[in-house]
């Protein structure tokens, strides 16, 4: 498998990580899955991310789900999310996961981190732990409450060649994709961005300079589509598409409840055997399953509206 780089672009899936009815780790599911967003026109995977319900999994399982997705992708590019309190796991778990042969990994600060400064030396340790690993440095201050500036993001950029990619989730975010670009415009090192947030502002992100998504949904064509749309200089076709799958894109990013609700659609698919989510995790109402099928049967409609 090549290794990432700058050039990386198109949709990497945030994929889901597939648990049986018990709980258990599903690693028949997970054969099905890899084929389910490779099927639907899926440039890469990334696994072990936020939504992979990583914290959940003990050592043993992340190994035994890195080599088993790896394994399934046939060559596809894999980036494994390997944030941790602790420089010692993260070389642990890259040197496992580049081992099986990876692409890269991604990396998001921890919540401690205030000043630029501090921000800047911890990358810099994190690039020095990975040695000549590549990385994704994982931009995603809902969740880490760690705000990236352009000039950090540009100054590690530019001190630090392992850092290949930006996994770009802030929000709203779209005057620093805009402020990156402008920067390799005028000869900065130029490296990928692909964006998150569940696609919601995607056409806008593309139109800012990303170069693709990456981000979890349970219907991952839309994100293909449009970022096929784009880059043959069709953004209405773009953005078409992307109405017709926005409200369910934007139910399953419901803080909470989201990560079920993308769940039971990948289930309701053939994606995964199981909706689980392990423990400590939502389960969907009825009432919010009504929904979802409502949201999907209009769905249906919208695109055979466009064709």
């Amino acid at each position: 498998m090549a290794l990432l780089d700058e050039s990386a672009n198109g949709v990497f899936i945030i994929a889901a990580t597939p648990f049986s009815d018990n709980g258990a780790l599903d690693l028949e599911s997970v054969d099905r899955m890899v084929d389910f967003y490779l099927e639907r026109g899926a440039n890469g995977l990334t696994i072990l991310g936020v939504m992979g319900e990583a914290p959940k999994l003990t050592e043993e399982e992340s190994r035994a789900f890195i080599s088993r997705a790896i394994a399934r992708a046939r060559g596809a590019p894999i980036i494994v999310g390997v944030s941790a309190p602790g420089l010692a796991s993260i070389r642990t778990l890259a040197a496992s996961a580049m081992d099986a042969g990876a692409a890269g990994v991604m990396v998001a600060p921890p919540g401690h981190l205030r000043t630029d400064d501090q921000i800047y030396g911890y990358f810099d340790s994190v690039a020095e732990t990975l040695g000549a690993t590549p990385f994704a440095l994982q931009d995603y201050p809902l969740a880490t409450q760690v705000q990236i500036s352009p000039k950090v993001i540009l100054r590690i950029v530019e001190a630090l060649p392992s850092c290949v990619m930006l996994k770009h989730e802030d929000w709203p975010g779209l005057a620093k994709i805009a402020a990156l670009r402008a920067a390799s415009d005028r000869g900065a090192r130029r490296i990928s961005i692909l964006t998150g947030n569940g696609g919601l502002f995607l056409p806008e992100e593309l139109q800012r300079g990303a170069d693709g998504a990456m981000t979890g949904f349970a219907y991952p064509e839309m994100m293909v589509g449009v970022v096929r749309a784009f880059r043959a200089g069709d953004p209405e076709r773009a953005r078409d598409l992307f109405d017709a799958y926005l409200p369910l894109a934007r139910y399953e990013q419901q803080p909470g409840i989201g990560l079920a609700v993308r769940k039971h659609v990948l289930a309701r698919r053939g994606a995964i055997a199981s909706p689980t989510l392990r423990k400590p995790g939502a389960t969907p109402s009825p009432a919010d399953i009504a929904e979802v099928e409502s949201l999907i049967a209009r769905q249906t409609r919208r695109l055979q509206e466009i064709g």
